[in-house]
């Protein structure tokens, strides 16, 4: 299948023009035009990009990519990665706050079906829009804190909330600058991925429950939903690289 008709539908699906974001989203190294067999990992990095040849694929579709506010210098690693990718006829498409955003295969969205809560509102404002979810369950804190750890293994919590939690939102990876927002929405509980330092002092005195299910776990729901996406719809092989990073 041509590579540009596979970025395209991804364009479009993720509708990656409608979001402010850092990363340079769509296609960010172009390889081989024809493509058999796509793969899809969190991270774009060197074990990626080796998998992904020994894989035989022409597509590497990643959360996050390599181009991050456009590119410098083509030096160092940069030059490495780039030079791997276009040696090998290897293509790079990032999607990363579109992926995060989406309602229905993004990583929020997933997170909180997870513990069976449907999104029903936007949560977490980014550049003026909302990258995140927020819904509503009747269950105990540790019933939602048992839940998310058969999922995801061991997660970190803070817990100065009550047990009782109503309302739940959720922006995956670096989230804890959104506890604000989720106290001032009267937010229950928090879910993110990366544990920061700052996150104590602004749950205690919010007085609200965070969970932290870590980084990476927090952003693999929605790769591998896209990766079911585009193989049911293109009909191409795919595969999940799973590159966990403990984070």
């Amino acid at each position: 299948m041509d590579l540009h008709h596979i970025t395209d539908f991804l364009n479009d699906y993720l509708q990656i023009t409608q979001y402010p974001d850092s990363s340079v989203n769509g296609l960010q190294i172009e390889g081989a035009i024809n493509v058999e067999k796509a793969v899809f990992a969190v991270d774009a990095s060197m074990e990626s990009f080796m998998q992904a040849v020994e894989l035989d694929a022409e597509l590497l579709v990643c959360h996050h990519g390599i181009i991050w506010d456009g590119i410098g210098r083509i030096t160092g690693l940069m030059k490495e990665r780039i030079k791997f990718l276009l040696e090998n006829e290897l293509s790079l498409y990032a999607a990363h706050i579109p992926l995060d955003a989406h309602p229905e295969i993004g990583n929020n969205a997933l997170i909180l079906r997870a513990l069976g809560i449907e999104p029903e509102e936007r949560f977490g404002e980014y550049r003026g829009v909302s990258i995140g979810f927020a819904g509503y369950a009747d269950m105990d804190f540790h019933d939602a804190l048992e839940r998310l750890e058969r999922r995801y293994g061991k997660v970190d919590y803070m817990k100065f909330g009550g047990d009782e939690t109503e309302k739940v939102a959720v922006v995956s990876g670096r989230g804890s600058a959104y506890i604000n927002e989720a106290v001032e929405k009267n937010v229950d509980l928090f879910i993110t991925g990366e544990i920061e330092h700052s996150a104590y002092h602004q749950a205690k005195d919010g007085r609200i429950n965070v969970i932290f299910i870590g980084h990476y776990n927090s952003e693999t729901p929605g790769i591998k939903a896209l990766m079911n996406v585009v193989e049911d719809k293109m009909g191409i092989d795919t595969e999940f690289i799973d590159i966990p990073t403990r984070l």
